[in-house]
């Protein structure tokens, strides 16, 4: 088995284009990690009713998870030779994952996670492109994790049929 060297594959110095651009797409994974963090907070303590429960239990589970998604991104950019932004760079994008002005509106929330979960794989599917033939560390990595994304879409969706069938969605 061949061994590389520092000065080969995405760390070496005639890759920092490259290692930038994945930096820069890891930083916008990272984000949406935490800001879905924060509204998996927000909808796994807001919502009333018998039903919200499943609902409230699956989302404060998916909260560790999802930091930990950004915890690996974290890391990743660092071993990059980036630096993980702070707070003052954040931006807030999720706009429907805001809390539902009926809190027993569960199907806002359920959707709300769809399109969250649906932005995440999107986004990971593109890095996993780039880096594809680029940098196998992160390719790895983000493969693993959409896994993880994926798994949550399907659950979701599920809840979504179910409300559907019961004609409340």
């Amino acid at each position: 088995m061949a061994v590389r060297s520092a000065g080969q594959g995405i760390l070496s110095p005639d890759r920092n284009e490259h290692r930038e651009e994945i930096i820069a797409m890891l930083s916008k994974a990272y984000w949406m990690e935490i800001e879905t963090v924060m509204n998996y907070i927000t909808n796994s303590v807001n919502p009333d009713g018998v039903r919200a429960q499943e609902i409230i239990e699956s989302l404060s589970e998916d909260v560790q998870e999802e930091l930990g998604h950004a915890q690996q991104f974290a890391a990743r950019i660092k071993e990059l030779y980036g630096v993980v932004p702070g707070s003052l760079e954040f931006s807030a994008e999720q706009s429907f994952l805001q809390p539902p002005e009926h809190q027993t509106d569960i199907v806002h929330v359920i959707r709300g996670v769809i399109e969250a979960e649906t932005g995440a794989i999107e986004h990971y599917n593109k890095v996993i492109e780039y880096t594809e033939e680029v940098d196998p560390v992160t390719n790895d990595m983000v493969i693993a994790i959409l896994r993880d994304e994926e798994g949550h879409r399907r659950l979701f969706e599920g809840f979504l049929r179910e409300y559907e069938a019961e004609g409340r969605a």
